[in-house]
Parts: structure tokens; C-alpha cells; sequence
């Protein structure tokens, strides 16, 4: 049988599986490429290890919701990742998804609470 910790630990992950995706998409309004991206989000306390970023990207990409385009004048090629016009409309209508969702769990908790 798990532990607490290891349940904790299992769920965890679950919860913030969905929210990486969430917040990947926030970012990339203007185009960026991933290790930037990466300092982006960590300054932003939303840390991601670049093995989760990278194939997040490609997956994204291929379903249509980010566009990327190689910039090869620096010594080093980077790929720059941006949100398509389906990307656009499919982060807003996560957003509000992920609001309402918050706020009906802040209403559980402060139910809880009372």
C-alpha cells in the first residue's frame, strides 16, 4: 500500500500535467524559443525541465496550435515557437475553463472552512 507522500507525490503530477500545457501557451503570444521559454517560466515560479518542454512543443505544434519558424542568423539555429490562430482560440477558452474550474474549487474550500 502507498504512502501519503507517494500518493501526494502521484497526484501531484496529475494536477500539474494540465497546468504545464496552460502555461506554456500563456507565453507564447510572442515567439520564443524553448530554453528562454523555459527562463521565462521559471522566473515566473512555473518551472518545467526542458525534457517535458520540448516534446510539449512538438505535440503542440502538431495539433495545429503552435507555429515555429527556425531563425538561423545567430551562430546557433533556434527554433521559435508561436501561437497559431487555433492556439489563440483554444488558450483563451482553456483560460476560461481553468477560471471557472478555480473558482468552484475556491468555493469548495472556503465551504470546507466553515
Amino acid at each position: 500500500m502507498a504512502t501519503n507522500d507517494e500518493l501526494i507525490d502521484v497526484y501531484v503530477v496529475e494536477l500539474k500535467r494540465g497546468t504545464l500545457m496552460l502555461s506554456v501557451l500563456s507565453q507564447l503570444n510572442q515567439p520564443k524559443y524553448g530554453y528562454s521559454l523555459v527562463q521565462d517560466l521559471e522566473q515566473k515560479n512555473a518551472f518545467i525541465e526542458p525534457g517535458t518542454l520540448y516534446p510539449l512543443l512538438r505535440r503542440l505544434e502538431k495539433q495545429g496550435l503552435l507555429s515555429s519558424e527556425w531563425d538561423t542568423k545567430e551562430n546557433r539555429p533556434r527554433k521559435y515557437y508561436v501561437l497559431s490562430d487555433q492556439g489563440h482560440e483554444v488558450y483563451q477558452r482553456l483560460k476560461t475553463e481553468w477560471k471557472s474550474l478555480s473558482e468552484k474549487l475556491e468555493g469548495l474550500f472556503k465551504e470546507e472552512n466553515s
